[in-house]
C-alpha cells in the first residue's frame, strides 16, 4: 500500500462540564484534599491540565464500535476486515495474524489549553483563585442509607477549551471522505450522547467541538 495523503481536523474542545482525564497513585495522604488516584492529569512543564490523545482515540472507537455493533464480547473489535472501518481506522485489536485493514490510519494528538483558556489558568493561579473544581462523592450503604467511603477528585472547570488535533492517513485505495465522516460521525457521538473522560454518567465530561476545520494535504507536495 502507498501512503499518498494525510487529513487533519482541526477542533476545540469545549468542556460544558467539569472534565476528569487522569491520575495515578495511591489514597488520600494526611493533609491531602484530592485523593492521588483522582488528580487531573497535567503538563509537567506548565501544571496545565490537557486532554491526553489516547483518552479520546479510545473514547471515539468505543463509541463507533457500538455504534456499529463491533464489540466482540465486550473487547474492542479485532476482525482486522478491510470493510471493517472500525479495524481499518484504529487498528485490529490484538491480531493474531496480519490483517486486511492494516495498517492503522489515524493518529490522535495530546489537545491542551486554547490560547483564551491558557490565559485564564495563568491569571486564576496568580490571583490564588482555583484552577481545578475538587468534588467529592460518596458511595451509598443500601441498608442504612449513609454515604461511605468518600471519595474526592479534581476535575478541570467547565467552560475550559482545549485545541484538538486528529491525523488521518490516506493510502492509495482508501475513500478519504468516508474515512474521515466516520471520524467526524464519532465526535458527533461523544457531544450528543456521551462524554469525554471518567464518570460520565453522573454528570462528568460533557463537550462540545467547535471550529471544526478540515484540511487535506498530499505527501508529495510537503516539505519543510
Amino acid at each position: 500500500m502507498k501512503w499518498e495523503s494525510i487529513v487533519r481536523l482541526t477542533f476545540q474542545i469545549q468542556c460544558l462540564e467539569g472534565l476528569r482525564v487522569g491520575g495515578s497513585g495511591g489514597g488520600l495522604e494526611i493533609g491531602e484534599l484530592v485523593d492521588a488516584n483522582l488528580t487531573a492529569i497535567r503538563d509537567p512543564s506548565t501544571d496545565e491540565p490537557y486532554i491526553p490523545g489516547s483518552s479520546l482515540k479510545g473514547k471515539l472507537r468505543s463509541v463507533l464500535e457500538r455504534r456499529l455493533g463491533r464489540l466482540q464480547g465486550g473487547d474492542p473489535c479485532g476482525c482486522g476486515r478491510k470493510d471493517c472501518l472500525v479495524c481499518v481506522v484504529f487498528g485490529v485489536h490484538k491480531p493474531r495474524a496480519q490483517p486486511e485493514s492494516a495498517p492503522t490510519r489515524i493518529v490522535v494528538r495530546d489537545a491542551h489549553l486554547s490560547e483564551v483558556s491558557q490565559r485564564e489558568f495563568e491569571k486564576r493561579r496568580k490571583e490564588g483563585a482555583p484552577t481545578f473544581e475538587v468534588k467529592t462523592e460518596n458511595t451509598i450503604d443500601r441498608r442504612t442509607g449513609a454515604a461511605v467511603n468518600p471519595r474526592t477528585g479534581e476535575r478541570v472547570l467547565p467552560r475550559t477549551a482545549f485545541d484538538g488535533e486528529i491525523i488521518l492517513h490516506i493510502y492509495d485505495g482508501d475513500d478519504a471522505n468516508k474515512l474521515t465522516q466516520f471520524v467526524r460521525q464519532g465526535l458527533a457521538i461523544i457531544q450528543e450522547g456521551s462524554s469525554l473522560g471518567a464518570s460520565g454518567s453522573r454528570g462528568y465530561g460533557k463537550v462540545r467541538f467547535e471550529n471544526l476545520k478540515v484540511e487535506t494535504l498530499k505527501l508529495e507536495q510537503l516539505t519543510v
